[in-house]
């Protein structure tokens, strides 16, 4: 219990870290959040779960063809944010886009044999 609880600590403060220096500038918060902080600490706890090499490369490749996709969430957002829509709305839409395209992105994946 006490490791998940550090598991949970640990990544969470990482995240209200992004969050608070992206108040004072969102440039050096953009440089932290660019770093794959969240793929770090998945594949150190997948690891230190584990003690698996097989499972983070799986994990690490996964990562690399499944960000293809997501960068229509960083598009699609502040696309419909600059046409003044409400950010809930530009939200939602961002988030069901990027999921569409990732469904897209598997399925042609899944048809040449390359993942899943």
């Amino acid at each position: 219990m006490i490791y998940y609880l550090t598991k949970l600590i640990i990544t969470a403060f990482v995240i209200v870290i992004v969050s608070e220096v992206a108040k004072k500038s969102t440039f050096i918060a953009a440089i932290i959040i660019s770093i794959p902080l969240t793929s770090i600490l998945a594949f150190t706890w997948l690891y230190v779960d584990t003690k698996d090499y097989q499972k983070v490369i799986d994990l690490s490749y996964g990562t690399i063809l499944l960000t293809i996709p997501s960068f229509a969430f960083f598009i699609i957002l502040p696309v419909l944010l600059k046409y003044k829509q409400n950010f809930a709305f530009s939200l939602i839409i961002s988030i069901i886009g990027t999921a569409m395209i990732y469904f897209i992105f598997s399925y042609f994946l899944k048809k040449i044999g390359i993942f899943i």
